[in-house]
């Protein structure tokens, strides 16, 4: 089987949110970024998080949760170098699934098919729901030396938009690969 490596990027600065939004609880209690690193961690045991340094409280959930850890000291960089920090830690990977700790409903088995489709030899992919592209987005380990270059709040956007031809886009119903919590009106889903 190909070793596909889950990255949630959680190293943000929450500036819109105004609090540490990943540790805002959800509905039903638990925290944003948990329910997130839940779901990835389910699908792809082999994951890791990418956190800010010294970001203990995050990372003694992800921990608990059975992630790795990797701390980002250049978080402050931007998305990309947070993206970059993560596939670097895992540069032996056959590929990677990015996923984003603020998207808190992703659902289990949407991880799990992205995550497949990339061991089965997609070079890159993304879930669309009702016809918009979302998150997570995976892409195979041709694209770790782009990936490791990135840097900037932009993340693989570009790179992405640069390769459309090579990204499998896989329909679902799942309505949490296009929400994501920016504010704290965002929180009740």
């Amino acid at each position: 089987m190909t070793d596909v490596v889950g990255i949630l990027l959680a190293a943000g600065s929450s500036q819109r949110f105004g609090a540490h939004k990943l540790m805002q609880p959800l509905a039903d209690g638990t925290p944003v970024g948990v329910a997130a690193a839940g779901a990835l961690i389910a699908a792809v045991p082999n994951s890791v998080a990418v956190v800010r340094s010294g970001d203990n409280p995050m990372i003694e959930a992800f921990l608990s949760l059975g992630l790795k850890i990797v701390e980002n000291p250049f978080a402050d960089q931007g998305m990309g170098a947070s993206l970059a920090a993560g596939v670097e830690a895992n540069a032996g990977a056959d590929g990677w699934l990015i996923t984003l700790a603020d998207m808190p409903w992703v659902q289990t088995e949407t991880v799990r098919i992205l995550a497949h489709s990339l061991q089965k030899g997609a070079s890159m992919v993304a879930p669309v729901h009702d016809g918009r592209r979302g998150h997570p987005v995976g892409f195979a380990r041709h694209w770790g030396d782009r990936l490791r270059a990135l840097s900037g709040d932009e993340g693989a956007r570009g790179l992405v938009s640069a390769h459309a031809d090579e990204l499998v886009l896989l329909n679902t119903s799942d309505a949490g690969v296009l929400k994501d919590i920016d504010r704290p009106h965002d929180l009740v889903g």
